[in-house]
């Protein structure tokens, strides 16, 4: 089983996770520009397993495409066409740059850190990721002895 990536697209930056081996856990990888971001992504591939890579599909609060969705779809062809046998994905994205912030705070980091746009491209990555691996593993509700639904405790 080959990893999965995940990329928060930016028209400077670009951050991308990936999954370990098993598909267990989401970890940041890196930030690199935006122009280097096909280099990278082929790079890596060459040196682990991919399976499939995940885009972050930014979206208004309506559900419809952002303003920036019109900077990824260049990039989404030059993947497609670098790599024809990968599974390209597209995941929406909404809120991970606020999550991304939030997990900063909650880290403990200072301000000077939460200022890294880098960390937060990766940060914001990694949310997509792990969001994308959830919603292949929804969570299961467990039964209770008694029938109903809820926590075993």
């Amino acid at each position: 089983m080959g990893r999965i990536m995940a990329i928060d697209y930016g028209r400077k930056r670009c951050g991308i996770a990936v999954t370990d081996p098993l598909r267990i856990i989401a970890n940041g990888l890196t930030t690199v520009r935006a122009c280097d971001l096909l280099a990278c992504i082929q790079d890596y591939v060459k040196k682990e397993q991919v399976d499939e890579i995940v885009v972050g599909e930014p979206k208004d609060m309506h559900n419809n495409p952002s303003e920036s969705a019109q900077y990824i779809e260049p990039f989404l062809k030059q993947l497609k066409k670098a790599l024809p046998e990968m599974v390209i994905k597209r995941f929406d994205e909404r809120f991970t740059s606020v999550m991304a912030h939030q997990t900063m705070i909650d880290a403990g980091l200072g301000k000077k850190q939460r200022q890294n746009k880098e960390l937060v491209d990766t940060i914001s990555a990694t949310i997509i990721l792990q969001s994308y691996m959830s919603s292949l593993n929804p969570s299961v509700i467990s039964t209770r002895a008694d029938g109903q639904d809820g926590e075993i405790l």
